[in-house]
């Protein structure tokens, strides 16, 4: 533990000090994400000063009004008594179809678009899948940096795992890279985020194709985690089925699973309902293993009617209700759903310049040759202090964040900022902390 308690810093150094201590947190660095929210907060209960909060991954936005006037009025029509169906309910599944039509122009049947509690669910269901469709494919591999909750699901399910960092294999060479470990035929799935958290990089068409050629190759399912569906704001994915698209690796394998998240693209973080959506052809593959496992072969049934089921009975009813006003409002084009959180990528540009004009520099800065999109995360840090130090001291000077350490990323001098949770009436006071950082530490 570093201890700055005779330090004049923004931040009551000793409640600071003694806070830490108290958490029992041995290495900041490695904290979880959780683990820092608890931190900051009682450092913030205790001063009373308010923190620049970059550690999670919150939404900053109110949730759309179209969402919650129709769970309300789900809600006193009385669905609150009644168990939702497993799969769905029947406005939700055509329309979280119309949505992958229109903003992915990728054609499912409404049965393979299923509700799920959060995108967390619908992949911690994925791995529950995954790694009994082969006894030799047993293993997960991360395209990281990644969402260190993810490992942790598997470390749960004491299920295997590999991870590369893959900011040196851009490209082309992503395709040896990906290969060295799908060739020795124990990968079953390979995951990644796209826009990425926490690095923010999004792969291109390019890329995409050559991790969707590979998984067909050596019959891999590839999972898309879309938490920050239509965020990368360097193009305009806002139009429903209008060019661009968003990327997605759909359009090149028949062996995918899409995880949608509501949470972030339409601020309903707190209602947790997000989507999987499964290609056709893997929903109702079948394996042998599967019916000895389950008595059913079908992958897309054992998923609904066995894992999800034995996770939960059913998503949240009047979740649903609200995700499918706000899909049909999105699919009409009522709703512009990218306006609404471009605001992000306004933070980031404005939060970055302020860091950067302070000593600080952006990690991960390129995707491949072009500058980084300004989004929902952005990467930093400060000169040669480790990740686990930088992200103590910063504490003291009332700024949270995450080490990348837990992201998978090699770059662990660097920690992770979200952006969300700062507004701009906070924009002077982050500037006024991180020049007397860097005056202190110049």
């Amino acid at each position: 533990m570093i201890d700055l308690s005779s330090q004049n810093t923004p931040i009551k150094a000793t409640v600071v000090a003694s806070k830490i201590k108290a958490s029992g947190i041995k290495n900041i660095g490695k904290a979880s994400i959780r683990e820092l929210v608890s931190l900051v907060n009682s450092i913030e209960n205790e001063t009373g000063e308010k923190y620049i909060r970059m550690e999670m991954g919150v939404p900053g936005l109110a949730p759309p009004e179209i969402g919650t006037a129709a769970e309300i009025e789900a809600l006193k029509k009385g669905v609150a008594s009644k168990y939702p169906m497993i799969d769905g309910i029947a406005s939700l599944k055509p329309e979280i179809a119309r949505f992958v039509k229109n903003f992915l122009n990728i054609s499912v049947s409404p049965k393979v678009c299923i509700p799920t509690v959060g995108s967390m669910q619908g992949g911690f269901a994925a791995f529950l899948m995954l790694n009994k469709l082969s006894r030799k494919k047993d293993t997960v591999l991360f395209i990281d940096p990644g969402f260190p909750v993810q490992k942790q699901q598997l470390e749960v399910l004491n299920q295997k795992y590999e991870t590369f960092d893959v900011y040196n294999y851009r490209g082309v060479a992503l395709k040896d890279k990906l290969e060295s470990y799908l060739s020795r035929g124990n990968i079953s799935t390979i995951l990644y985020s796209n826009p990425n958290n926490p690095s923010w990089i999004c792969f291109s068409d390019k890329e995409l194709e050559i991790i969707g050629t590979l998984a067909q190759k050596y019959g891999v399912v590839v999972i898309e985690d879309m938490a920050y569906f239509a965020m990368d704001f360097r193009k305009d994915y806002s139009k429903p089925g209008v060019v661009p698209y968003q990327p997605t690796v759909a359009h090149f394998t028949d062996n995918w699973i899409l995880l949608i998240s509501s949470s972030k693209a339409f601020s309903y973080a707190g209602q947790r309902v997000g989507m999987m959506v499964i290609s056709d052809i893997l929903f109702s593959k079948e394996y042998p293993a599967l019916a000895t496992e389950f008595g059913n072969s079908k992958f897309g049934y054992n998923l609904i009617y066995k894992v999800l089921y034995a996770l939960s009975s059913g998503v949240t009813h009047s979740a649903q209700y609200g995700l499918a006003a706000m899909l049909k409002a999105v699919n009409d084009g009522t709703f512009n759903f990218v306006a609404a959180v471009k605001v992000y990528g306004d933070r980031a540009k404005i939060m970055k310049k302020l860091f950067t004009d302070n000593g600080f520099t952006i990690v991960y800065n390129k995707d491949e040759d072009k500058p980084l999109a300004d989004g929902f995360y952005f990467t930093f840090s400060y000169k040669s202090m480790r990740g686990d130090e930088l992200l103590e001291r910063l504490l003291y000077y009332g700024i949270s964040g995450i080490g990348l350490g837990i992201t998978g990323s090699e770059h662990t001098e660097g920690l992770r900022a979200c952006v969300s949770q700062t507004n701009t009436s906070q924009f002077k006071d982050l500037e006024y902390r991180l020049k007397q950082f860097n005056s202190d530490y110049a």
